[in-house]
């Protein structure tokens, strides 16, 4: 049976680092849920409570970031208040809408936000592509951190 939880544990963590690519999975916790099965089948001997942790608290940094980069873009281009929240608000409703929705979320969110603040649509396009640029910048963060779990996991492993 040990074996059949290492291979569900090994699956989790491979999609996981898919995951980190494809905006639909969610990369992160899927990893986490790897790991720590994994751990567990092992009784907790190679990764104990403080690896655990350590990995965890790495994943939760990666999705922070994913998470708010789309806004923090925006926010580095000098959007207004009104197209931070755009790009927050563009973010969380494209999630649920597939990965067309995650792709442009925050690029609408923050473009709407900037246009009910002024009607200069070549500022708010401007803004849209911040929010646009901050989300790959997300990708790469969650992709960063994805590894670094899975560094972490190996080096406490053996």
């Amino acid at each position: 049976m040990d074996w059949f939880l290492h291979a569900i544990a090994a699956v989790l963590i491979v999609v996981g680092l898919c995951g980190a690519l494809v905006p639909i999975l969610p990369g992160i916790p899927l990893m986490f849920g790897g790991m720590w099965l994994a751990a567990a089948v092992d009784r907790y001997r190679h990764l104990g409570r403080w690896w655990l942790l350590g990995i965890a608290l790495v994943g939760a940094a990666g999705v922070v970031l994913d998470l708010v980069a789309g806004a923090l873009g925006a926010a580095r281009v000098g959007a207004s208040r009104q197209a931070v929240w755009g790009a927050l608000i563009g973010t969380g409703v494209g999630f649920f809408l597939g990965l067309p929705g995650i792709v442009l979320g925050p690029f609408v969110g923050a473009l709407v936000g900037q246009l009910s603040v002024e009607r200069n649509v070549a500022r708010a396009a401007e803004v849209g592509m911040g929010a646009w640029i901050g989300l790959i910048f997300g990708t790469v963060a969650k992709l960063t951190a994805s590894l670094v779990m899975l560094g972490l996991f190996a080096l406490g492993w053996w």
